[in-house]
């Protein structure tokens, strides 16, 4: 069994703990879930009870809580205070890692990003796509000339049209925003189970973001949402569109000469960064993927 599995709950129910179990009680159903099959459960109603005990459970399991408003878009995310046995151990080590080490991870997370965002222009046969991989070999340390909002400028507007940008109320935007956020739960999970902060990133620093470090490291998966959201979303984004994003943990991706479903390589690649963040294998050592 998989534990990358990622459980929608749509319609009004209750959820409860048994025996290694979420229970989840519907009108006419119940419906039982081993938590060493779940990676991630999503609220798409607010009309769900959730039992202490089951929350207690999630957390010690380290399974993330996503609950969505009434637009049914993520607003939140339930996950364990503590994610290792020596959090504190591990939270020291983050504040102690030095600004050259963080400003080439990030050099090396920009690349990878601007790399995956090159090879889903290529394959829509997109000329952009040339400019892109020529950028990849610009991107300074810490990216003090900005190469990736540069790459971010040309990508958005050669994959969804001239008059695409990020600000605009659409289907596509609604989409990316909603695929994003589920990444960054993904991610956040990754971060909290190894003991360390969320809060304190390598180039996101604001202190209103909770989420800096997940910021930081998701950006090389932002284009796999997009190519999910170019291939599918157009004029709608409804309840179908939802699902289809919500199962992205199970998509597979190359890496490491194998196939991997994209849960397991988000958590591959969390673990090369910080890896390299502590010096413990040279920054040129975290891997990267490819789409299949």
């Amino acid at each position: 069994m998989t534990s990358f599995r990622t459980v929608l709950i749509e319609s009004p129910c209750r959820l409860t703990y048994k025996s290694g179990y979420m229970v989840v009680h519907k009108e006419d159903e119940t419906i039982k879930v081993h938590l060493s099959e779940i990676s991630s459960v999503i609220l798409h109603t607010l009309q769900a009870h959730v039992g202490a005990y089951l929350l207690s459970e999630l957390a010690k399991q380290k399974i993330s809580l996503v609950i969505t408003n009434e637009k049914h878009n993520p607003v939140g995310q339930y996950l364990p205070i503590y994610g290792a046995h020596n959090t504190s151990k591990r939270i020291m080590e983050q504040l102690a890692w030095g600004e050259p080490v963080k400003k080439r991870v990030w050099q090396r997370v920009v690349r990878e990003k601007i790399k995956q965002q090159a090879e889903l222009l290529l394959d829509r046969e997109l000329d952009e796509a040339r400019l892109l991989l020529s950028t990849v070999s610009d991107v300074r340390s810490g990216d003090t000339t900005n190469r990736e909002a540069h790459a971010a400028r040309i990508y958005f507007q050669a994959l969804f049209g001239p008059d695409f940008n990020r600000d605009i109320d659409c289907a596509t935007n609604a989409a990316l925003n909603y695929g994003y956020a589920l990444l960054l739960s993904l991610v956040n999970r990754e971060i909290v189970s190894r003991g360390y902060l969320t809060q304190r990133g390598i180039c996101h620093r604001s202190e209103y973001n909770e989420f800096n470090f997940a910021c930081d490291l998701m950006e090389p998966f932002r284009p796999v949402v997009d190519r999910i959201v170019d291939d599918w979303i157009s004029d709608t984004f409804g309840p179908d569109e939802k699902r289809l994003l919500a199962d992205l943990p199970n998509k597979l991706l190359d890496c490491r000469g194998g196939s991997y479903k994209f849960g397991s390589v988000v958590s591959l690649y969390v673990q090369d960064c910080i890896n390299a963040l502590c010096k413990r294998i040279p920054v040129d050592e975290i891997e990267g993927f490819s789409v299949q």
